[in-house]
């Protein structure tokens, strides 16, 4: 069956994975992510961040539990239809050596030119891809040379807002980024998580402050959880020890 989407509710519901048989990754794992909230995954490096991720993606498969998005059961569903429904912007996107035009569309085949076109505006990728002479049709080199980083992302958002799907996931996009382009990034993106259910995977914690609730994970499970002002009160929290020691001390 194709996964039918009307409000994008999902449920990891007592969630068992490991890689390999003797090291659990996640455990027990029950959370419940709202339709249309915006949830920001946080944790050291190992905590299990990218794994739910991989997990809903089914890039794996769970050893117990559940992962349904809107009561439907991931597994039984086509893995078409469940990545037709989810966009993913990485740290690293992946671009082909074809036309900006082509990467763009890459997130919807069929689109129209003018699609193709309101997407790259609004990621602010029409700035630079003007300034080519061949704009659009300029080829963008293996894995996007031609690029900057910040455009590099730019290209990724630009062909998720084309995409359209109702859930939304954040490799962090920001971590390598100058300030400039960070803030037409930010930008670009609230464009982009509007009316989705948005999971972000958070390195920088200056992204995760606009969420609505924070999961801070350690070895496989939620440890601390709460919107950002909630966190940073609990002098004695993880997440309150990550933020001190990003923002070097010094707390706004």
């Amino acid at each position: 069956t194709n996964l039918e989407i009307k409000k994008g509710m999902i449920e990891f519901d007592n969630v068992d994975f490991s890689y390999h048989k003797t090291r659990k990754v996640i455990k027990k794992l029950n959370l419940i992510i709202k339709p249309q909230e915006r949830l920001a995954l946080v944790g050291e490096s190992g905590s299990g961040k990218s794994t739910i991720i991989n997990i809903l993606l089914r890039n794996y498969d769970i050893n117990s539990g559940d992962i349904k998005i809107d009561d439907q059961t991931i597994v039984k569903v086509t893995q078409e239809s469940l990545r037709k429904n989810i966009s993913i912007v990485s740290q690293e996107p992946i671009l082909f050596h074809r036309t900006l035009k082509e990467n763009i569309r890459y997130g919807k085949p069929n689109a129209t030119n003018a699609e193709v076109f309101k997407a790259a505006k609004l990621a602010h990728c029409n700035r630079f891809i003007s300034e080519f002479p061949e704009g659009y049709d300029t080829f963008v080199g293996e894995r996007g040379v031609k690029l900057s980083g910040g455009e590099r992302q730019r290209v990724a958002i630009a062909r998720a807002i084309l995409k359209n799907a109702p859930i939304l996931i954040l490799d962090e996009a920001t971590s390598s980024l100058d300030s400039e382009s960070e803030e037409l990034i930010q930008d670009a993106l609230n464009s982009l998580m509007k009316d989705k259910t948005v999971i972000v995977i958070a390195h920088r914690l200056s992204t995760i402050m606009r969420m609505d609730r924070i999961i801070v994970l350690k070895k496989g499970k939620v440890i601390e959880q709460g919107s950002h002002s909630e966190l940073i009160k609990k002098r004695e929290g993880v997440y309150n020890r990550l933020w001190t020691k990003q923002i070097g001390g010094f707390i706004a």
